[in-house]
């Protein structure tokens, strides 16, 4: 077997980015020159470097079993990793075997009774995301796979997904260089998928960019989606799927971007450091800002014109159309931020980071509000409720939701800076959440391939619904009675609640 550096160091990109460490990923693939590469990302299956890494210990443990007489003895004992590549590991468990093959050739025949190990010892069973001892497993509703719409298509891991906000369009991005539209309206055909092929320009043709889809947002009337890529660029498409618009001022991939409320600009987040408001009509850059010092890593708008940036420099910066300087600095994290939000008034700002902490933001003050201490490893990602003064929904209590690398999901009484309740049922890191329109529920999709829907009131787990593939994103339709969700396995499903 032959292979070159770059093909290791895709591979290895590529396995970060299936695990959800997205920022490491692509600060990975820029200092690994992967985009001078010539491999075509779309054709490398998923989990290609774990499954070269299994047949590795698969063979090494043939090795072992088959003694020179060409005779197997089964392994009881599995090879680890590590064991497999330290010499003097595979040699002992070679040498226990040889002597299980003797001891084996001089016992007398028996009364052909042998001892097996016990299937339970392996530890308790677990069935579509729920422990079945666990004293909560019947107060929920378990999903069985027939009741979810599965949306096949994309060739890659599908890191993002959004509701248009008016009809029952779903967006999707992925790692195969395209975005979906699919209509999930309920007269719609399940086969109804509109592809937009992320291209460049190369020798005078337009040709795919073989580079990821990172982020995309829908604008606030539903007439655009706003993407985001790997490839640099940002671009503007119609609900028919056609390119609109094409935005290319950054120097390397998008991270985030966002539409502001109004509709006429858009937001994005670099790894060149930089955000940058565009017209979304003409396509144009309206204003560059420089002031991180290390990739921008999330975007959110304050106002029309106000917005928020955070970095892997661990600063906040607030900005204004217009303003040549930061409106507001904050700082106090103490590794990189990972997403910020405004509350739905524009009044808190709400931070999370690889530090574990969450930390509250006011622009009446240089520090923070509140810091939130209760996670035990990075918060990945934050979501508002859409409750609270100035809502749809007044007369509940805004809180704030945290989903972390710690497997749980945690909900927040910001005014106090108390944790209401922990939502404990995932099994692995937690990606994403996100708050139903009356803000009654909250979904939460976990790399246990697993969501949940839990009573926001309560923090009782009221639906589960395990998938085929570490959940990215999760997401709610307009009315509310749509679940989206996207999978490192290319999948992407709706859970319809009406039909539960």
């Amino acid at each position: 077997m032959s292979f070159s550096s770059d093909e290791v160091n895709f591979l290895v990109y590529r396995y970060l980015q299936e695990s959800g460490f997205l920022h490491s990923a692509y600060m990975f693939g820029i200092e690994s020159h992967i985009s001078q590469s010539n491999i075509n990302g779309a054709l490398v299956p998923p989990a290609a470097l774990l499954s070269i890494i299994q047949k590795g210990l698969q063979y090494t443990e043939a090795e072992i079993s088959v003694g020179e007489d060409g005779t197997e003895t089964k392994i009881v004992e599995k090879l680890s990793l590590i064991d497999a590549v330290m010499p003097e590991v595979v040699a002992n468990r070679q040498n226990q075997l040889n002597k299980t093959k003797a001891t084996l050739a001089e016992t007398t025949e028996t009364n052909g009774e042998q001892t097996t190990e016990a299937a339970s010892s392996t530890g308790q069973e677990k069935t579509d995301g729920a422990i079945k001892d666990d004293p909560d497993a019947d107060n929920f509703i378990e999903i069985s796979q027939n009741k979810a719409t599965i949306l096949r298509g994309h060739e890659s891991e599908v890191f993002i997904c959004a509701w248009n906000p008016m009809r029952d369009l779903l967006a999707s991005g992925s790692g195969d260089s395209t975005a979906r539209i699919w209509d999930m309206s309920d007269n719609a055909s399940s086969s109804n998928q509109l592809v937009l092929r992320h291209c460049i320009k190369q020798g005078g043709a337009e040709v795919p960019s073989n580079k990821d889809v990172t982020s995309l947002d829908w604008n606030c009337d539903g007439t655009f989606l706003a993407t985001g890529s790997y490839d640099g660029y940002a671009r503007i498409w119609t609900t028919e799927g056609r390119l609109a618009n094409t935005l290319g001022q950054h120097k390397g991939p998008i991270f985030a971007l966002k539409w502001n409320k109004k509709g006429n600009f858009i937001l994005s987040a670099g790894v060149d450091k930089t955000t940058i408001i565009w017209n979304a009509v003409t396509g144009e850059s309206h204003q560059q800002f420089s002031f991180h010092n290390a990739p921008a890593l999330d975007v959110d708008w304050q106002t029309n014109t106000s917005f928020a940036s955070c970095s892997t420099d661990q600063q906040i910066h607030v900005c204004k159309l217009g303003a040549d300087k930061p409106i507001k600095t904050f700082i106090g994290h103490l590794n990189e931020v990972n997403a910020i939000k405004w509350d739905p008034q524009g009044q808190l700002l709400a931070s999370c980071s690889d530090d574990m902490t969450l930390k509250i933001w006011s622009m009446n003050f240089d520090s923070y509000v509140h810091d939130l201490q209760a996670h035990s490893k990075e918060i990945y990602t934050i979501k508002w409720s859409p409750t609270g003064p100035g809502t749809a929904n007044p007369n509940m209590n805004l809180i704030l939701a945290s989903a972390s690398f710690d497997s749980t999901v945690r909900l927040w009484d910001v005014e106090r800076g108390t944790s209401i309740h922990t939502l404990t049922k995932h099994t692995e890191p937690v990606y994403s959440v996100a708050f139903s329109p009356d803000g009654k529920y909250l979904a939460s999709g976990s790399f246990d391939k697993c969501v949940h829907i839990w009573s926001t009131q309560t923090g009782a787990l009221v639906h589960s619904y395990r998938g085929t593939g570490g959940i990215f994103e999760v997401c709610w339709n307009s009315k509310g009675c749509k679940v989206g969700a996207s999978a490192s396995d290319g999948s992407v499903f709706v859970l319809d609640l009406r039909k539960l």
